[in-house]
């Protein structure tokens, strides 16, 4: 909500390693992503399928994540569930997790996307006078206040001076055509990389691939193309795990019975953890061994780089990580014909 922490090293210092591994994956996906553990396994480049179900339960129980179904009443009286995978940077309550699914009860929405979502910024939309990019005589313009705040929304867009300059009159196209100055924010602060080398070059991009078409009242859109507006007129507490809901199971933090359950019966501990890892890198380093004495017998003994178009140490690690990351997801060792 309002209070929601800005982004800072020791977000997840609270977590054991692992999962604050996970947290930051999931952290930077983008609004919409899947969430289910076998896709988030299949794109993380260290975690298998069990690894990724049992941080996501413990991020859960932690306070950060909480599977939520909604019920959606459209305009044209069709009716559907979405079951939308809520995200909190700042760890919560149970309570308060309680209290956020009562207020999505009766919510208008018009982007009724399955998948992550970020926990809504509360902040007063301004009215239309308040979007007018007329400042007085010697005030910076809403439009380069709004991109001189990034760095303050996120400290990996730091904007100076002269980007500000250059990129303010796209934010004020951006203003003109209806958007508000939390539009422009979220659009250059969500889902970016965990390291930004170039913000004015990145914003630029996003501010002119996602601009607002010139014409925002959807009335005057296709009908074939205009976003349906909707009410939620149910919410309901889904298990992180199962999916299954409040409706024939009781959900405890996030969990239900059952899976809570089973996670006992079958607990990973941080040793657990250590020695699978340690087992990966045993794998992984056994099988670049054997492929450097594979190339050596090929070619009659060591040969020095300059003789390679590639150094061999080089193709030995590369095919140590990538075997790496494939027995982390549960994948077989990759067989290389060199």
């Amino acid at each position: 909500m309002g209070d929601e922490d800005p982004h800072a090293d020791p977000d997840f210092a609270h977590l054991i390693p692992r999962d604050a591994d996970v947290a930051v994956f999931i952290d930077h996906l983008d609004d919409g992503h899947a969430m289910g553990h076998k896709v988030l396994a299949a794109e993380h480049p260290r975690y298998g399928q069990q690894s990724m179900r049992s941080s996501l339960n413990r991020l859960t129980e932690a306070g950060h994540l909480r599977w939520i179904k909604e019920h959606i009443t459209l305009a044209d009286n069709t009716m559907r569930w979405v079951t939308r995978t809520y995200w909190s940077r700042t760890r919560r309550s149970p309570e308060w997790w309680a209290n956020f699914a009562r207020e999505r009860d009766g919510k208008d929405v018009t982007d009724y996307r399955p998948g992550l979502a970020r926990i809504e910024d509360p902040t007063p939309q301004p009215t239309p006078e308040a979007t007018q990019d007329e400042p007085a005589p010697g005030e910076p313009s809403a439009a380069y206040r709004t991109l001189a705040g990034l760095r303050a929304a996120d400290p990996r867009m730091p904007l100076s001076e002269a980007d500000c300059r250059s990129l303010e009159s796209l934010a004020v196209e951006w203003l003109s055509r209806g958007a508000t100055p939390n539009d422009i924010t979220r659009a250059l602060t969500d889902g970016l990389p965990p390291n930004v080398t170039n913000p004015g070059g990145l914003a630029r991009n996003r501010l002119e691939a996602k601009m607002p078409p010139q014409n925002s009242d959807a009335s005057a859109a296709p009908a074939e193309s205009r976003p349906l507006r909707g009410r939620i007129t149910r919410v309901i507490m889904a298990c992180a795990t199962c999916d299954q809901d409040e409706r024939t199971v009781k959900i405890d933090r996030g969990i239900c019975e059952d899976c809570r359950k089973e996670d006992a019966e079958n607990p990973m501990s941080d040793e657990d953890i250590a020695k699978g890892f340690e087992e990966i890198a045993h794998l992984g380093v056994t099988s670049a061994y054997f492929l450097k004495k594979k190339l050596e017998r090929r070619t009659g003994g060591p040969v020095p780089d300059t003789f390679r178009s590639v150094p061999i140490e080089d193709r030995v690690f590369y095919h140590y990580r990538d075997n790496r990351d494939r027995i982390a997801n549960g994948l077989p060792p990759r067989r290389w014909n060199w």
